[in-house]
């Protein structure tokens, strides 16, 4: 029996409908060159799961600035000389019936020496990663007016250009995120200290942004639940930020968690989970229940999902609206078709292989080299499976056996990206 219809579309608060349930949760490509411009791989790509079933595509990273990186590869949209490569991506995205969603990120200190050694943030905190970034120059009042106006300046771009929303990224511990949480905002102006100054700046781009799409242009905010560190962003704060974003009529939030030195977003909440939890396989349910509580708007939870058992009981019990997908869809790009059409009720791989071994040496590795070779691993081997598609492939699930192998083919592909990049925009 089914507990509830995941085709069932859904009416976000600015009037638009959403055909069904599912969304295509943001992940980086990495497949921009080194003028950072969205190009025919993009569309392969895109279009690829345009025919997947599900309601939203949401981009990767997709930078406002291009002096501060994800990583090397990230598109970046700061005037109108990429309106026609965006104009080709977002017609490949929807031509199977899907939307597609740009989603505008700026990733503060989370900016790889190879990109930039001194990039920006809300304070001077260090990021504790290996010696992979810089230590950030703490922003200046000109330096965050400039960063809303880009915000809003790569939204007016994205609606031109044909896309069909946009989300703020406000998680993971890029720059909206850095803004929000004590541990890396300890200004003492307007812009810190009490949780409506570190919201101010979200708030501010939000505002920006609606002012140049309009009020029939969906926007939405990827949302930390918690950063899982001590001291910094809560759950309790969370919802009231949801309070905030719902008053100020933003139309969809998406729910994640952690930042680059707690990765629960790749891995899992850290926090020791009930089984109640565990049975219903998504990472932020209990933080979006607490979320449903505060607000009315539409929610989407991102992480974990495997089954459709789970997926309809979330929505019918934990009250949210949407499911996000990512990883599955890096290995089964019809995933939501078929599970739509009763052809599955699972779907998704084992990672076992995706880790460097068992024990001190899987997952749960206290180890911070190992813990690091292991997450890279699995981001990178779904990396892998999107270039493969990109270049019109098919995804190779069975080459799973080689963490250290998806460790260094990111270090060596981020690397010589970022050396390239650099050599063009200097030459």
């Amino acid at each position: 029996m089914r507990r509830f219809d995941l085709s069932k579309p859904l009416d976000l608060p600015c009037g638009v409908r959403l055909k069904n349930r599912f969304s295509r949760s943001a992940m980086t490509e990495a497949l921009a060159g080194s003028d950072d411009a969205p190009n025919e791989a993009h569309q392969t790509l895109y279009k690829r799961w345009s025919s997947g079933g599900m309601a939203i595509q949401m981009t990767g990273n997709v930078m406002v600035d291009r002096r501060y990186l994800e990583r090397p590869g990230n598109v970046v949209v700061e005037d109108d000389t990429v309106l026609a490569a965006l104009q080709l991506w977002a017609s490949a995205a929807k031509s199977g019936g899907s939307q597609i969603w740009m989603q505008i990120s700026h990733p503060g200190r989370q900016c790889p020496i190879v990109v930039n050694m001194r990039p920006l943030s809300p304070s001077d905190e260090k990021l504790r990663i290996l010696g992979l970034f810089g230590k950030p120059k703490a922003m200046t009042p000109d330096d965050i007016e400039d960063a809303i106006r880009r915000y809003a300046n790569t939204a007016r771009i994205a609606c031109q250009a044909g896309f069909d929303g946009v989300q703020i990224h406000a998680a993971h511990g890029y720059l909206v995120s850095q803004f929000l949480s004590p541990i890396t905002n300890q200004r003492t102006d307007e812009w810190g200290g009490s949780l409506e100054n570190r919201a101010r700046f979200l708030r501010r781009v939000y505002v920006a942004i609606r002012a140049e799409v309009g009020p029939d242009f969906p926007v939405a905010v990827k949302l930390n639940s918690a950063d899982f560190q001590k001291g910094g962003f809560t759950i309790e704060e969370s919802c009231r930020v949801a309070q905030m974003l719902e008053l100020d009529g933003i139309d969809l939030i998406e729910l994640s968690g952690g930042t680059y030195e707690q990765m629960s977003f790749v891995n899992g909440t850290q926090e020791k989970q009930r089984d109640s939890t565990i049975r219903r396989e998504a990472y932020f349910l209990e933080y979006a229940r607490e979320v449903r509580k505060a607000v009315s708007v539409p929610l989407m939870v991102t992480g974990g999902f495997r089954s459709a058992a789970a997926m309809e009981r979330a929505i019918s019990e934990d009250g949210i609206d949407m499911i996000g997908l990512a990883r599955p869809l890096c290995v089964q790009p019809d995933a939501v078709a078929e599970m739509l059409d009763g052809k599955v009720e699972r779907i998704g791989i084992e990672e076992d292989g995706l880790v460097i071994g068992k024990g001190r040496f899987g997952v749960n590795a206290r180890n911070w080299l190992i813990n690091l070779v292991n997450t890279v691993s699995r981001v990178e081997y779904y990396a892998w499976q999107m270039t493969r598609m990109s270049r019109g492939e098919q995804p190779q699930t069975e080459a799973r056996n080689n963490a250290i192998g998806y460790f260094l083919w990111y270090l060596n592909r981020t690397t010589l990206l970022g050396l390239r990049r650099q050599f063009v925009r200097r030459s």
